[in-house]
């Protein structure tokens, strides 16, 4: 079961949570604080010389950081501990009704910097519940002494997650030249032509720009050729390359291929490949019955609400078409503990690898991170990875933010940026799918995260903040001083795009009406860039802005300057930061300067505060 769409096609992803470039491409993160490489028990050292810092990609011809994770203070990650403590109070919160039912019965948690894992906990139940009983919409709960509470080991039913591993094997391929990224599916799969396929690219497939439905039950053919027949069959929703739709038929086309052109099976390409090699030991398909202790129970699968009639979930893949296929998809069917997907995650922000192994190089981990769908705004999609997606990455989402969640609850997030990583693993449709809704936890915690990131001040010990908070207005106003004539300060910011704005605004009636402000913002080494609504929204690069502005004449009185901030009632960024707020004459001599303590007491902050981070 996809997370994008329910099998009737009633929600969409964004609902339900709310050309080509060449390899060459550069991964650049700027090292953080604390991100010395300390491995783990059981982790490869990084090479001889390499350094250890806080990740960092390179281009064709640079060495790589080759970071490896170790546990350690939110300090040593550059990071702030009061965030992360709410993270997992706030993800607590949705054991409880939220609103109806429980989002999940428990859930591990991860998030780190650079090289450190910062958080590691686990929260509720990773086996809670016998059955459903769907008269009562309630769960039928085990005795006590059976329940397993959740552990920072539990291993979890990643679902869709495993499209990354899939998207990897494929990207992996096209490094080495036996899979080309323009090719036609057809040039490896003939048979796949049948429906009107035939102009479908392997780039399609990886990005969902395919024209495949979302998903079709595969489940129903008794045998794998009745499976095939009927995805050579399938006809195309859209003429290939005309629009994004979010399809599991794309990774199970991919695995045909990548298991064409190998002799291997997906199963053996995912040991051999990537889990082997980075020393994931909880990472895998189909998982041996002595793991199921550890393992996170799914679903009381039962028609109508499951295509099969299983019973409770537990140890097997929960998807219905990575079951028919025998466990192994490339849609679904990877098990993984949270521990291991760091791991990953650190690997590619390392840019390919981790302690002595590399399993991809920059260019192509490059590729993962850059959108390839520029034409349908909104999907941006590297290959395999979603990028910007604001309904589950939360306030850590940037146009090179990289992630994917999977319908059993499970989430990863990778910023680039700020070389940060969240992973969230949640049964949340343990013991039923429909107690779940939307993506809040997943949001929730990437925002906390996104906080636990520290923005210091432009100059001097504090900045004013307008925080993270949702369906808000805040105002940060100056006073009136007679004879202004410019307006100048620094400003950074990050916002939900279009939706969360700060505008900067003048009053030359005492507050009672207030119009736009045009001004400039410059950051180093780049062209100044006007705004002339008055208003920024959006990615800034998370850096700071010169700003300046020309204050509007308005009679003989003295005009008062604000900045306002809205966001509406969905989703947010980082927020808005400004500091070094002053006033100067036509003269450029300073009237007001926020800097001088009587100035600065002058100001009135709603919603706004000073922050030191």
């Amino acid at each position: 079961m996809t997370e994008d769409a329910t099998r009737d096609g009633r929600l969409s992803r964004r609902a339900f949570g709310g050309g080509v470039l060449a390899l060459g491409g550069a991964l650049v993160i700027g090292a953080v604080p604390g991100a010395a490489a300390s491995p783990e028990p059981g982790a490869g050292p990084g090479l001889p010389g390499e350094g250890a810092g806080g990740g960092g990609g390179a281009g064709p011809g640079v060495v790589a950081r080759r970071t490896t994770l170790r546990r350690g203070s939110p300090e040593r990650a550059g990071l702030l501990s009061a965030p992360l403590d709410r993270l997992v109070t706030e993800a607590e919160g949705f054991l409880a009704p939220s609103p109806a039912h429980p989002w999940y019965a428990g859930a591990v948690l991860l998030a780190g910097r650079g090289g450190t894992v910062a958080l590691h906990r686990a929260i509720g139940s990773a086996v809670r519940y016998a059955a459903y009983d769907e008269k009562t919409d309630t769960g039928i709960e085990l005795p006590p002494e059976r329940q397993l509470p959740m552990t920072e080991d539990t291993v979890f039913d990643l679902a869709s997650v495993s499209k990354l591993f899939t998207s990897i094997l494929a990207v992996q391929q096209i490094e080495r030249g036996s899979l080309d990224l323009e090719a036609r599916v057809t040039a490896y799969l003939p048979e796949f032509g049948g429906g009107g396929k035939g102009d479908v690219t392997v780039r399609q497939l990886l990005t969902h720009t395919s024209g495949f439905r979302s998903w079709i039950p595969l489940y129903r053919e008794p045998t794998r050729e009745g499976k095939l027949r009927l995805l050579w069959n399938e006809t195309l929703a859209s003429p290939a390359g005309s629009a994004y739709l979010y399809s599991d038929l794309n990774l199970i086309t991919l695995q045909l291929v990548l298991e064409k052109i190998t002799g291997l099976g997906l199963d053996v390409l995912l040991h051999d490949e990537i889990t082997a090699p980075l020393g994931m030991h909880r990472t895998r398909f189909n998982p041996p019955l002595s793991w199921r202790p550890g393992i996170a129970a799914t679903e009381d699968a039962r028609p109508p609400w499951s295509g099969l009639d299983r019973g409770m979930v537990w140890g097997e893949v929960h998807d219905e078409n990575a079951h028919g296929l025998g466990g192994v998809a490339g849609h679904a069917g990877v098990f993984s503990r949270a521990w291991d997907l760091a791991i990953l995650a650190r690997t590619l922000l390392n840019g390919g690898a981790y302690g002595r192994a590399r399993i991809l190089s920059p260019a192509s981990v490059e590729l993962m991170f850059t959108d390839f769908n520029t034409a349908f705004p909104g999907d941006e999609h590297g290959l395999g990875f979603e990028l910007h997606q604001h309904w589950y990455m939360g306030a850590m989402a940037t146009p090179r933010t990289a992630g994917h969640t999977g319908f059993t609850g499970t989430s990863l997030v990778l910023d680039p940026t700020t070389d940060a990583f969240l992973i969230v693993l949640g049964n949340s449709v343990h013991p039923v799918r429909s107690w779940r809704s939307g993506s809040a936890p997943r949001v929730a915690t990437a925002n906390q995260l996104a906080r636990a990131v520290p923005v210091p001040p432009a100059r001097g010990r504090t900045a004013w903040f307008s925080g993270m908070e949702s369906s808000t207005t805040a105002t940060l106003t100056l006073p009136p001083v007679p004879g202004a004539a410019r307006f100048e300060c620094a400003l950074w910011w990050d916002t939900e795009p279009s939706a969360d704005a700060a505008r900067l605004e003048a009053s030359a009636d005492g507050g009672a009406t207030w119009e736009a402000v045009p001004f400039d913002t410059v950051r180093a080494g780049k062209e100044p860039l006007p705004h002339p609504s008055g208003a920024v929204s959006g990615w800034s690069g998370r850096v700071w802005h010169r700003l300046t502005a020309a204050v509007p004449e308005r009679g003989t009185g003295p005009v008062r300057l604000r900045w306002r901030y809205t966001t509406d009632r969905r989703y947010v960024g980082r927020g808005v930061y400004v500091d070094g707020m002053r006033l100067l004459d036509a003269a450029g001599r300073p009237l007001f300067d926020e800097a001088r303590p009587a100035d600065g007491a002058r100001i009135e902050a709603v919603g706004w505060s000073p922050s030191a981070d």
